[in-house]
């Protein structure tokens, strides 16, 4: 059982990564890495409030607040990957925590649960669904394979929404790239991927929970710390706060997977809808390979259409529109 040491202030965690980690790192970060790097690093990244600096001999460093939420995922990762993986951390108080443990009390329970996809590709919306799973759904979702949208193909998505979707309570919040690049600009320095999530989370989540009345908890897959999350929130009139959050938050509870599989379904619906109307497929992610379209569809459409269709904050605007 991989168990990882955690810090609660100034987090710093570190672990090596293997090569075909390294490579999904570097595609994964490659929208947010820095011009300059630290002496011997092969690349410095800046994702919210983590920064996350990837050395030549393949160790790779968080830090800050929300360093424990963004390492998360690569140390599951690494394990896949590689079978094992050693994590160090340094802080002023710390604590051992399981990764992935379920709470019996939450996970048989009649919960409200949100989670969002989009966030890190250069195309595409933002989506955010918050979904409601009685208990009494949870045996139906298991024989179907519900479970988190990364651990399922796109195919598989495909297949296994429909046959749950009518029968789960939800809502969606699809926050188009045309939307997303004017907060940007009108907000500057005050507003952030994290806010934005905080936004879109709270507005679903307030929709859900007032049509669903009787439910035991609201758990949100965790991307900011709570206090980071309600002071984004700080001018919004209508904050939902009895929220509990927990990373890993598909496995503490299906609505969190269930949000998960719906946002997945409704991004690759819209992607698709992309692809028809630029006349090629247009790619996930923020890779090399959507440097290249991004320029093909400026040099078929001009740049307004790239506007419509990408994040202009991205690192990958400098590539496309480099001479």
């Amino acid at each position: 059982m991989l168990v990882v040491i955690r810090v609660q202030k100034n987090n710093v965690i570190s672990f090596k990564v293997s090569e075909k980690t390294m490579e999904m790192m570097d595609e994964e970060f490659d929208w947010c890495k820095r011009d300059k790097v630290p002496e011997y690093a092969k690349w410095q990244a800046k994702d919210g409030d983590t920064v996350v600096t990837l050395y030549n001999s393949g160790k790779v460093v968080f830090q800050g607040k929300d360093a424990d939420i963004a390492s998360d995922f690569w140390i599951t990762t690494e394990k896949i990957n590689s079978g094992k993986v050693d994590v160090k951390s340094s802080g002023d108080k710390k604590k051992s925590e399981k990764i992935n443990t379920i709470k019996p009390d939450i996970y048989y329970s009649s919960s409200i649960g949100s989670d969002e996809v989009g966030t890190g590709d250069f195309f595409g919306p933002i989506v955010v669904t918050a979904s409601f799973v009685s208990k009494c759904d949870i045996e139906f979702l298991e024989k179907l394979g519900v479970k988190d949208s990364k651990k399922l193909t796109d195919e598989q998505i495909l297949d296994i929404v429909p046959k749950f979707i009518k029968k789960i309570p939800y809502e969606s919040y699809v926050l188009s790239n045309e939307s997303y690049n004017e907060y940007n600009k009108k907000y500057k320095e005050d507003i952030n991927m994290n806010k934005i999530k905080s936004l879109l989370h709270n507005k679903v989540l307030y929709k859900l929970s007032n049509k669903i009345m009787n439910y035991d908890h609201i758990i949100v897959d965790e991307f900011a710390k709570p206090y980071l999350y309600y002071n984004y929130l700080k001018d919004v009139p209508n904050v939902v706060r009895n929220i509990e959050f927990f990373t890993k938050g598909e496995d503490k509870h299906l609505s969190v997977a269930c949000a998960s599989l719906i946002s997945r379904y409704i991004f690759i619906n819209e992607f698709d809808k992309l692809s028809k109307d630029v006349g090629f497929t247009i790619p996930k992610g923020a890779g090399n390979n959507v440097d290249e379209i991004g320029k093909q569809i400026i040099n078929k459409f001009g740049f307004d259409k790239l506007k419509q269709i990408a994040k202009l904050n991205f690192k990958n605007i400098e590539k496309i529109t480099r001479n």
